[in-house]
């Protein structure tokens, strides 16, 4: 899979109409497989997961590097690594 950084943010942004807002995971339009290997992969990255901030909630899971995951924010200072 090689889903890019911005392509995810604008997906979350499709889905949270601006940053900082908490959307499931399911909302970002991707396979069960490309969620968990996408964000697993950039949770891993320090410079990438400083603007991420999970949660698990009611809804689908996911497992992000082994934790049951729900939904994403993401915030605004991910521009500056775009």
């Amino acid at each position: 899979m090689n889903i890019e950084l911005k392509e995810i943010v604008e997906k979350y942004l499709a889905a949270a109409g601006g940053y900082g807002k908490q959307v499931p995971l399911t909302s970002l339009g991707l396979s069960k497989e490309e969620i968990e290997s996408v964000f697993s992969t950039f949770d891993e990255d320090y410079h990438i997961s400083r603007f991420l901030h999970f949660a698990c909630a009611a809804g689908a899971n996911f497992q992000i590097n082994g934790f049951p995951q729900t939904h994403v924010a993401i915030d605004e200072e991910v521009q500056s690594i775009l």
